[in-house]
């Protein structure tokens, strides 16, 4: 028998995995620099970021069981090459002045990388932190959300001294020699590791039950979480592609504050991630989710009345928290209702509600404001949606309350 790892370390590693992946999120920075050595437009750049995100979402769900067959390293390996290659393509692509090249590398072969890359570390660290499922997940989540914040300056100075495709090119190396070192580390605990963890700990339960992905998706407890998770991300997402005009419509803030207050709202996302999901170790991941939707059918129905910039902001912060919380706190969910069997790929396969909201959110709320020329609108239609989402909330409670009575009748019989 082998030295058992230490799974602190373990969650380091997926951290270093989360960290590289997430840079996606500073894609923005390429804006303007790209528009201006080739003067495409902002849709066709953006337009990368986006075919990035749809293959973050379909390689999630249909590369969830390739994960579970052959474990956390080879699919971290695989993530580290196909991120690594995308990114450094994307170097070349700008060389030769091809968009479609663009698209194909960082978009199409990048967006695969994230995909793979961001469900690898979260499956394996459910399994190492039984007895803290949400802490574990919420920090390698975290890293994701922190990732832009910690890109963004490095990225805007490297293209100011080396241009943007040299750019490209230190980036995709870099960030394939921190994923490559990751993944090395990565591995499944040994088997019965810290076997009655979850059930020792007073604040935890045993797994509702143990299911493969193929028999998950045939649950109506799937299909709940799915629409949670939806709803939560398509009006975050909504709301962090708006925010900065969005803060001068209605708070007026001016063009500086507001940019100022975007990237504080980078902060937020990334530490409600750790912080959310930390506190559903402690309460629950049910209250989590009803506490989510609580708190932001109050700040989506009040923030088009707080004209008060600095009000307007602390609103405009806790809806982020909320926003990145949900993601941080779904792995947990799902081990806690489906157990680790094929946890990665029941996991993927919810993301795919990520996939779809990262289309509809930004199209709702930009639809909406010019329809009505005000974001009001959109803010009461986001906040209708979470009022569906708190059903479905305390549905799901009555679900999981009537399936734990039912295994303990079972287990009573038997």
């Amino acid at each position: 028998m082998g030295k058992t790892k230490n799974r602190w370390l373990i969650a380091l590693a997926a951290v270093g995995i989360h960290i590289s992946i997430g840079s996606v999120y500073a894609w923005s920075v390429f804006t303007n620099p790209l528009a201006e050595q080739f003067g495409w437009s902002l849709s066709e750049i953006s337009l990368t970021f986006s075919i990035a995100i749809a293959f973050l979402g379909l390689s999630a769900a249909f590369m969830g069981h390739f994960v579970e067959k052959y474990g956390p390293r080879i699919s971290g390996l695989v993530a580290a090459t196909f991120f690594g290659i995308g990114i450094v393509g994307a170097g070349f692509a700008v060389d030769i002045g091809s968009l479609w090249l663009l698209y194909l590398t960082y978009g199409a072969l990048g967006g695969i990388g994230l995909g793979i890359g961001y469900i690898t570390p979260v499956s394996t660290l459910v399994k190492w932190f039984p007895d803290r499922r949400g802490l574990a997940t919420g920090l390698a989540i975290m890293g994701f959300g922190f990732a832009a914040m910690i890109a963004s300056p490095i990225m805007a100075s490297l293209i100011n001294s080396v241009g943007i495709s040299n750019t490209f090119y230190i980036l995709g190396i870099s960030y394939f020699i921190i994923m490559i070192g990751s993944s090395l580390y990565l591995e499944r605990p040994p088997e019965g590791y810290m076997e009655g963890a979850a059930v020792a700990n007073k604040k935890t339960q045993a797994d509702l039950s143990q299911l493969t992905a193929n028999e998950a998706v045939k649950t109506k407890r799937f299909w709940f979480l799915w629409t949670m998770l939806f709803i939560n991300v398509t009006c975050g997402i909504a709301i962090l592609a708006v925010a900065s005009p969005m803060a001068q419509e209605i708070a007026g803030l001016s063009a500086v504050a507001a940019a100022t207050m975007v990237g504080i709202m980078g902060f937020f996302n990334g530490a409600g991630r750790l912080a959310w999901a930390s506190i559903s170790d402690y309460i629950g991941r049910p209250n989590v989710y009803t506490t989510f939707f609580v708190l932001q059918i109050g700040a989506f129905f009040m923030l088009p009345s707080i004209s008060h910039a600095i009000a307007f902001q602390v609103v405009l912060f806790l809806i982020i928290t909320c926003y990145g919380g949900g993601f941080a706190s779904i792995p947990a969910y799902i081990g806690d209702l489906f157990g680790t069997k094929q946890l990665g790929a029941i996991h993927g396969y919810i993301l795919t509600a990520w996939a779809l909201a990262g289309l509809v959110g930004p199209i709702v709320a930009a639809r909406v404001r010019e329809v009505t020329e005000s974001y009001a609108a959109t803010l009461y239609i986001f906040g209708g949606m979470f009022i569906v989402a708190l059903v479905v909330s305390l549905i799901i409670r009555m679900d999981i309350k009537q399936l734990r009575e039912k295994n303990a009748n079972e287990t009573l019989a038997g």
